[in-house]
């Protein structure tokens, strides 16, 4: 796993051969910080939270471009021990990693972010619910913006909240605002 550019860009991390999470691709990843590049003012020190968080590739390019504070929630143990151990590898506290179930955080989530990036496996049964869930919960800030990555068979352009939808190779972003 490679950081694509900011601070700690060219910095690679080995996540484990035994890890189960499928972390975005480096082309699908830099299409879409490129397409967030028009969203986010980065200089801002904006602050995200990754939901899904997996390896932690996401959470690592957001603290590269400059957030002020990055939650990451990931319910395995391994995965969210591999964050934290890059995080203080980095030396980095503006990284938060939970250890935990998505549903339950954001049932109980009380802060608002700028950026909110969620990549639930695939075949989550509710992965349909999460633009709801997310926006009911009002975590977005009024000018902030929620992106799922998802597979190809989900079409969320019906959504009130939906801005549009991006496409790099299997792998689907959908911008809510």
């Amino acid at each position: 796993m490679r950081v694509i550019t900011g601070i700690y860009k060219g910095r690679h991390f080995d996540v484990p051969r035994s890890f189960k999470a499928r972390p975005t691709t480096d082309f699908a990843k830099e299409n879409l910080f490129n397409v967030l590049n028009g969203y986010v003012d980065w200089e801002a020190g904006p602050t995200a939270l990754d939901l899904f968080s997996g390896t932690g590739s996401i959470t690592l390019e957001l603290l590269s471009r400059g957030c002020s504070q990055v939650v990451s929630v990931e319910k395995d143990r391994l995965h969210h021990g591999f964050i934290r151990s890059f995080l203080e590898k980095l030396g980095d506290e503006n990284g938060i990693p939970v250890c935990g179930d998505v549903f339950k955080y954001l049932a109980r989530c009380n802060e608002q972010f700028d950026v909110v990036f969620a990549d639930p496996p695939y075949q989550l049964p509710n992965l349909a619910e999460l633009p709801d869930i997310v926006m009911a919960r009002n975590i977005v800030k009024s000018n902030g913006i929620f992106i799922l990555e998802h597979g190809k068979t989900y079409d969320f352009s019906a959504h009130p909240n939906f801005i549009e939808h991006r496409a790099y190779g299997s792998v689907n972003f959908s911008f809510f605002r």
